[in-house]
């Protein structure tokens, strides 16, 4: 009886190349095969990015009011931006409401998180409860804050005089406007931080929390050296997605404020409008969007940066 030799194993390589050639012996060519496929999706994302993001481009070096004609002047837009002291303003508006509409959020995102990661009576009652403004549209919950706002009407200075406190003129003062808007945008959006961190917070390991114990840690000590640095990345998704939503605000403000009052709550997106649409300055208002698009693109890359850093391996 003779001995059967199994056949030996072949190099990774060559097992590659043969799991990839055909019968016929020529490999498949990939390229010409399946560009059909991508054909569509270039075409889709060409007519709704591309061509609108470079007829901006277009438009920004052109003096263009809607109903007249189209003159090329150069960077003369960008350069009556840079001494218009309203665009200045507007650009410092922005700036200051991003950054109250990403910390507050994110912090108190992030402390209702801990809270509701830990078990308790009706916490799955309670935490939809708290889910539940972030599922109304920007607009229903701007007209919803708007009436309540009312310095005469509005339910919130009944409720400050019924506690001993004066009444406020919340959206009607320059000075408190844009707090107060920013209070809306932490209502509204301060639960979709904390799904983020909770969805963090349901992945974590145990095993350094038993060491810790073991050691002798408490609860601050096992928040700020274990909890809080494996938190982070997810920490860094909610600054992202936080910022570019703050950055590009519009329907909230619009509605309740309209940049008011004066043009004290006027960010870029309104002052972009209000220059497309009231004054019909069409290429102007192109300039302030290439501007805009830049600046996005400047935070965005610092984020990204900020969130490699942080050594995500999810």
């Amino acid at each position: 009886m003779t001995e059967t030799t199994a056949p030996a194993a072949l190099p990774p390589t060559v097992a590659a190349t043969r799991a990839t050639t055909p019968p016929s012996g020529k490999p498949h060519d990939f390229s010409r095969k399946y560009w059909v496929f991508a054909m569509p999706a270039a075409v889709i994302i060409s007519a709704v990015i591309v061509f609108p993001w470079l007829f901006t481009m277009f438009m920004s070096v052109q003096d263009w009011k809607i109903g007249g004609g189209i003159d090329f002047v150069g960077l003369d837009n960008f350069r009556t931006l840079a001494a218009d002291s309203r665009f200045r303003e507007s650009l410092w508006i922005t700036f200051y409401f991003t950054v109250l509409g990403v910390v507050l959020p994110v912090v108190l995102g992030t402390a209702a998180a801990l809270v509701f990661h830990r078990e308790f009576p009706m916490r799955g009652l309670l935490r939809t409860i708290f889910v539940m403004p972030m599922m109304a549209t920007p607009v229903a919950v701007s007209l919803v804050w708007k009436m309540m706002f009312h310095p005469q009407l509005g339910v919130l200075n009944y409720l400050l005089q019924q506690v001993g406190i004066g009444p406020s003129e919340w959206v009607f003062n320059p000075n408190t406007v844009i707090p107060t808007l920013v209070m809306v945008e932490v209502w509204h959006w301060t639960p979709l931080v904390m799904l983020i961190v909770l969805g963090g917070l349901a992945g974590l390991p145990k095993e350094p929390y038993e060491s810790a114990v073991i050691d002798g840690a408490n609860g601050w000590h096992m928040f700020r050296f274990i909890t809080l640095p494996l938190l982070w990345p997810f920490i860094m998704i909610a600054l992202i997605i936080r910022t570019i939503d703050a950055l590009k605000a519009f329907d909230i403000i619009f509605v309740i404020s309209e940049g008011g009052p004066g043009t004290a709550s006027e960010t870029l997106n309104i002052f972009l409008y209000l220059q497309a649409f009231q004054f019909y300055k069409i290429g102007y208002a192109s300039a302030v969007v290439v501007i805009f698009f830049v600046i996005i693109v400047m935070l965005s890359l610092l984020l990204l940066y900020s969130r490699q850093k942080t050594k995500w391996n999810a």
